[in-house]
């Protein structure tokens, strides 16, 4: 299971495509509304989520998490206190960590990024304090995923499956699609 969360203010592609392709690999993507239940996206677009933050439980069954990022989504996310003990739940327990946009700015001010290949939206290079700034639109470091921004959701979400179901699955899921 992986937790995708939600704040006013995230950038709906960011969210989405990830979410669209982590479903088509049969993996259980759970929305969490960070800021409510029915959360307003940076473009006017509101979602329902699953469930909000206060349900919630970490255990061994999440996967990993996504923070999309959008402003001031991704400033939301890193204000909740139970946003920020499940990244540290994901990261002492290895279970992927995945940001895009000015998301990995969460993980660099938690000096989660220190010798890793990162990347974010040009101009938050500054906040991945410790990391490589990878020439990638999305890198890989171990079990963290980021990418640059909206236009390679699709990407970041195929590296996301990749990562939990094997490069065949995401490889078929991209043909599929229609994605270069």
């Amino acid at each position: 299971m992986i937790y995708c969360f939600l704040a006013d203010g995230f950038e709906e592609l960011e969210a989405i495509a990830p979410i669209d392709i982590l479903r088509r690999a049969q993996v259980d993507v759970v929305t969490v509304g960070v800021t409510g239940e029915v959360i307003n996206g940076r473009h006017g677009i509101k979602v329902t989520a699953d469930c909000t933050i206060d349900s919630i439980e970490l255990t061994d069954e999440l996967e990993g998490i996504i923070l999309p990022g959008g402003l001031p989504g991704a400033t939301n996310l890193e204000e909740s206190s139970k946003v920020q003990k499940a990244i540290d739940f994901a990261v002492q327990n290895e279970k992927l960590v995945c940001a895009i946009c000015a998301a990995p700015q969460i993980l660099g001010h938690k000096g989660l990024l220190k010798g890793r290949e990162a990347i974010a939206y040009p101009g938050f290079e500054k906040e991945l304090e410790g990391a490589s700034i990878s020439s990638n639109y999305v890198a890989v470091d171990g079990n963290f995923i980021t990418a640059k921004g909206a236009g390679v959701a699709t990407d970041f979400g195929l590296e996301i499956a990749a990562a939990l179901k094997g490069r065949e699955v995401s490889d078929e899921i991209r043909a599929a699609i229609q994605c270069k």
